[in-house]
């Protein structure tokens, strides 16, 4: 790399990066990818500003990687920059993006908010709140679609009043927008505010809680994917309140989703939201809804619960474990799918943690065996990485017997 001390001048350099512009997409990767990084070439921070004028260029590009890059790049050298220099330079770049004629440098600009917001002034702070706000109400659904996947580190810079203020109403506005790939993303965003807005105060806020119960029961299967792979995070951003009255049905209802990719996400939730549920309402309404998934018709929905299932036992205990759980292992041991009996083999561990290794040889142990012929090398194999465990649990006594 070559180096650009203080006294040199930099407007050459600037000016030679200002015409690769027109090279390759590869050069032009590579070039706003490095370009983060040059800060110290070109005299350090107090000339740092320097670099975000080919970079704002990058930013334009149609390529997605080019601009991606030329966005990390901006971010990073923004770290660097003083107060004066963010309110000099950065900010009316980042306004300059929003306000551009072509999507593209409107994409770019969503990413370029919350950086500069940490280092701005309370009326600069504002400008940009407003400015954001005209992104999230763009025409064109990409716009509005990545200003959806960044308003969720925006907030994350911003006091719970301001949230409340300014941010639900942005939000309430993308999840009901008429594009399902711009409401999934409004998941992330619903978390964030959550954990912004202290959790005493959340259940004051009709609108949020709408929102969510309308997230739900989106009528697209790609948003309910996306509530049923982010469910427990929901549930730990939110009230005990919340969780009773709305977290629990809507839980058992994704449960039996008429999708089974929406079925396979919420189960490989079930031991993290059943941890933060009521123990009444875990017994009397979700455990019917879990047994139902030993005999699901999608194999792969067997598969992604065969590997959650055991992590209930420690939540259960003994008792609740034996009566509940082991009937199911049982079941899915002879499962005609080879990754459910895969998976369960991998965490029996868990059970016989809770139950002892005595109820577990007694119940499960000649499942187990049967399967040390099982058609499938993979299930053998587990067997046999399972063995040295399992005989050490036992006793010699015991795994001779067996």
């Amino acid at each position: 790399m070559v180096c650009f001390p203080c006294r040199r001048p930099r407007d050459p350099f600037v000016d030679i990066c200002v015409e690769s512009v027109e090279d390759e997409d590869e050069v032009l990767t590579a070039l706003g990818d490095e370009l983060g990084s040059f800060v110290e070439y070109v005299g350090g921070p107090e000339y740092g500003h320097v670099l975000l004028s080919p970079l704002e260029n990058l930013a334009m590009i149609e390529e997605p990687l080019v601009r991606d890059k030329a966005v990390e790049s901006l971010n990073k050298i923004c770290e660097q920059l003083s107060q004066p220099q963010v309110e000099q330079y950065f900010i009316p770049l980042t306004i300059r993006l929003s306000k551009a004629d072509w999507f593209t440098s409107k994409i770019s600009a969503t990413g370029l908010y919350n950086v500069p917001y940490k280092h701005a002034t309370a009326q600069s702070q504002e400008g940009l709140r407003a400015q954001y706000a005209q992104l999230v109400h763009d025409d064109t659904p990409m716009v509005r679609r990545q200003s959806a996947n960044n308003l969720a580190k925006f907030i994350q810079c911003m006091p719970a009043a301001i949230v409340v203020e300014d941010m639900i109403p942005l939000f309430q506005h993308l999840a009901q927008d008429d594009q399902d790939s711009v409401r999934l993303l409004t998941v992330e965003v619903l978390i964030s505010i959550a954990e912004a807005v202290p959790k005493e105060q959340q259940t004051s806020h009709g609108v949020l809680l709408n929102a969510l119960r309308n997230l739900f029961e989106d009528k697209s299967w790609r948003v309910r994917y996306m509530v049923a792979d982010r469910f427990e995070k929901i549930a730990k951003a939110v009230d005990e309140e919340v969780v009773a009255r709305d977290l629990v049905p809507a839980f058992v209802k994704l449960l039996k989703d008429t999708e089974a990719e929406v079925r396979s996400a919420i189960a490989g939730q079930i031991p993290g939201f059943c941890q933060l549920a009521d123990r009444q309402a875990l017994l009397h309404d979700i455990m019917p809804a879990i047994e139902d998934l030993v005999s699901d018709s999608s194999q792969h929905v067997r598969a992604a619960f065969g590997n959650q299932i055991s992590g209930l036992a420690p939540i259960l205990g003994k008792q609740e474990t034996t009566e509940h759980l082991l009937p199911m292992l049982l079941q899915m041991l002879k499962d005609d799918f080879p990754d459910v009996r895969l998976n369960i083999i991998s965490k029996l561990e868990q059970v016989n943690n809770v139950i002892g290794i005595e109820l577990l040889s007694q119940s499960l142990l000649p499942a187990i065996v049967q399967l040390a012929e099982d058609k499938q090398w993979r299930v053998r194999l587990a067997i046999i990485q399972y063995v040295p465990l399992l005989a050490s649990q036992l006793g010699v006594k015991s795994s001779t017997r067996n």
